[in-house]
């Protein structure tokens, strides 16, 4: 499996989420860019958010961004 363009935008649609809040959503504007409502789409079709425009996380989906977000942190060290 490779790092597609379509997996690294839904990788960035889920470190938008605070993961300290569950009762916080997020919401993906049509004017965020194709790619991003695109992402937002296919993160919904998959079950890992509750809105094809964004929402909460589901369960599988704050697994998921906690460990995207977890990757993006020990990436980022210097």
């Amino acid at each position: 499996m490779s790092w597609t363009p379509e997996i690294i935008a839904e990788l960035e649609v889920l470190c938008l989420y605070n993961l300290d809040s569950t009762q916080e959503g997020i919401k993906v504007h049509s004017s965020a860019g194709a790619e991003r409502v695109a992402a937002t789409q296919r993160l919904f079709e998959k079950g890992l958010i509750t809105q094809d425009d964004g929402g909460f996380l589901t369960s599988l989906g704050l697994e998921a961004a906690a460990h995207a977000q977890a990757v993006l942190t020990v990436l980022a060290i210097d």
